[in-house]
């Protein structure tokens, strides 16, 4: 397969159907799959180990987990762990978290550049095996090491992605880690600044762009039927646009649309709400910030995030049969 392509996991399916799925993708010809960590339902290890004890060649991230509710400490003994499973096909993926929920569970998110600083920065060199003694603001180690007494004891290859959406964390990505996994529900407008501040970070650290991956999660809802494939988007988008519409201008939607959803859906919205909303989406904004439609669009659009900077898309399958979505990009998406 030419392109790299990637496969995007919530909790969408029972966990044993996931673990076929991710087999199905394995297959086909797919380089990693990502299990998401969002919301208070699905964490992402317990999938990450099935999946990884169920494989044999795919790669296996989180897509992402928060440097938050687990001690850094913790974070490197977990993926330690993972790569016992599978050496070297493990990606730590960790981003900012979000409020309300952080807030509801007792998390206070101040600073969020410095604490994912100093976490990244311990956790990879636990990885590598060093012992370390870091005293910041929001993570504090002394003396500290994976004490492997049985097992590989070498340094880990277990490359670490920070999930950033804000362009203040997208130049610290740049410059701290081995990649970066992109938003979903941008536009590829949203890419190109995306794409100048990594350059900022990584230029920081005497590195550049190219020196960084670049996947990027891509609602995908694709369907023979044209019309069916869009409303399978549609439900998730304009929830998106009521929840997140500082992200959705910054795409490209007009105030106008995004003033009119503003006036339906309150949140959290109700089933009814988000139904009346839906009507006010029209097709090409479905399309401007997902990848919808039959075979042929959905590639293009791919072909889109790629040509604005993306690596990789990591596609988040939207409908119930997910190993069309996987054989519709089995052979990559350049045709």
């Amino acid at each position: 397969m030419a392109d790299r392509v990637a496969l995007y996991l919530q909790d969408a399916h029972p966990l044993r159907d996931a673990i076929e799925y991710v087999q199905y993708a394995e297959a086909k010809g797919f380089e990693a799959v990502w299990q998401a960590e969002s919301r208070l339902v699905r964490d992402a290890i317990v999938p990450m180990a099935a999946f990884a004890a169920t494989t044999s060649r795919i790669k296996i991230g989180s897509g992402v987990i928060n440097n938050w509710t687990r001690n850094a400490a913790l974070i490197a003994s977990t993926y330690l762990t993972l790569d016992d499973l599978a050496p070297d096909r493990i990606i730590c993926g960790i981003g900012a978290w979000w409020d309300p929920l952080a807030k509801n569970v007792g998390i206070e998110r101040r600073k969020p550049l410095l604490a994912m600083r100093e976490t990244v920065t311990v956790v990879r060199d636990l990885l590598a095996r060093k012992r370390v003694t870091f005293h910041g603001e929001f993570v504090n180690m002394t003396d500290v090491e994976l004490d492997v007494v049985h097992g590989r004891k070498e340094p880990r290859n277990v490359p670490i992605y920070i999930g950033a959406t804000g362009m203040q964390m997208m130049a610290l990505t740049g410059e701290i880690a081995d990649g970066v996994v992109l938003n979903y529900l941008v536009s590829p407008q949203y890419n190109a600044m995306a794409m100048e501040r990594l350059e900022v970070g990584a230029k920081k650290a005497g590195r550049s762009i190219e020196d960084i991956d670049r996947p990027q999660l891509v609602v995908c809802s694709v369907d023979h039927n044209r019309e069916k494939a869009l409303d399978g988007a549609r439900k998730l988008v304009t929830q998106y646009l009521g929840q997140q519409p500082h992200i959705m201008k910054a795409s490209g939607v007009s105030q106008e649309l995004l003033d009119e959803i503003g006036q339906v859906l309150t949140w959290p919205a109700t089933e009814e709400q988000i139904e009346e909303a839906m009507r006010l989406v029209p097709d090409d904004v479905v399309q401007m910030i997902t990848a919808s439609g039959t075979p042929e669009e959905v590639r293009a659009k791919v072909r889109e995030y790629i040509s604005t900077g993306a690596t990789a898309p990591i596609l988040y399958p939207l409908g119930p049969d997910v190993r069309m979505m996987i054989d519709v990009f089995a052979d990559g998406y350049s045709h």
